[in-house]
């Protein structure tokens, strides 16, 4: 069993940065790939990044990369997303995931465990 809970939402201007982290706990976890997700009001959750057990290997999907950055802490137990040159479109619940597996893609159902979401809100 993994528990997940993020931190770091909040209200940012346009162009902006915000740092979302999650903690992570549980026996398996530096063994679970993990994963961020978001939700926009009226939209399904979608994919946003993803990163290895061992850190070594990251996907994003397009409308995030060269903004975004995923990181793990497996010391720590914890995950984090950096997001820079924040946009309006950015607005959304944004969700910590974790798998077990090595390697997390983009589906919504090879997730395992979800945190509670936090909100990220980008004024223009």
């Amino acid at each position: 069993q993994v528990q997940l809970v993020e931190s770091g939402g909040g209200l940012v201007q346009a162009g902006g940065s915000l740092r979302l982290s999650c903690a992570a706990s549980g026996r398996t976890y530096s063994n679970y790939c993990m994963g961020w997700f978001r939700q926009a009001p009226g939209k399904e959750r979608e994919f946003v990044a993803a990163i290895s057990w061992s850190g070594s290997s990251t996907s994003y999907t397009d409308s995030v990369k060269g903004r975004f950055a995923i990181a793990r802490d497996n010391a720590k137990n914890t995950m984090s997303l950096q997001m820079n040159s924040l946009d309006p479109e950015d607005t959304a619940v944004y969700y910590c995931a974790a798998a077990r597996k090595a390697i997390c893609r983009s589906y919504l159902s090879e997730y395992d465990y979800w945190g509670q979401g936090t909100q990220v809100t980008v004024s223009s």
